[in-house]
């Protein structure tokens, strides 16, 4: 998959591509290695989804084996500290993030907070519709199909 994206990405022709083939392939291959790591230590403390301690002993682990693939050693020992201290970082950040994002989408569906500020437009045809709406529409579409079960008829009658 990652070699499919790199054989579509816009600098192929400037690097050749060979090398966006095995680039993208192997970020995705990394990518996939850290999340993989992850749930096997989860699966393995038997924790829940949001523990950081699994976040971190997971991208220790890959960050060290990335770091001796690129740098040797030292790259070993810098890799697992930086990506050990960035990943929950940012999982952490999500976690907190989650409430409000969880709000915002409400307001924007129409679950608890239907008058918000943020609200789909009336012109979009993707419209979240209450009980009364659905009924209504359901009705003018029935009309629909039988005008167009009249036309029909009358157009094979005449034939």
């Amino acid at each position: 998959m990652g070699g499919g994206i790199g054989a579509v990405s816009k600098h192929r022709k400037v690097h050749g591509l060979a090398n966006m083939y095995a680039t993208y392939a192997t970020n995705l291959a990394i990518f996939l290695l850290i999340t993989g790591a992850r749930e096997i230590v989860k699966a393995t403390r038997h924790s829940g989804p949001d523990d950081l301690i699994d976040s971190a002993i997971a991208r220790f682990s890959t960050g060290a084996l990335l770091g001796r693939l690129q740098g040797g050693r030292a790259g070993a020992i810098r890799y697992s500290i930086g990506i050990a201290i960035a990943g929950p970082g940012v999982d952490f950040v999500g976690i907190k993030l989650r409430p409000y994002l969880k709000e915002m989408y409400e307001s924007v569906i129409g679950g608890e907070m239907k008058d918000s500020w943020m609200r789909w437009p009336e012109w979009l045809p993707i419209q979240v519709l209450d009980e009364e709406a659905q009924a209504a529409k359901w009705a003018y579409e029935e009309q629909l199909r039988a005008r167009i079960r009249d036309l029909t008829k009358e157009e094979s009658e005449e034939q």
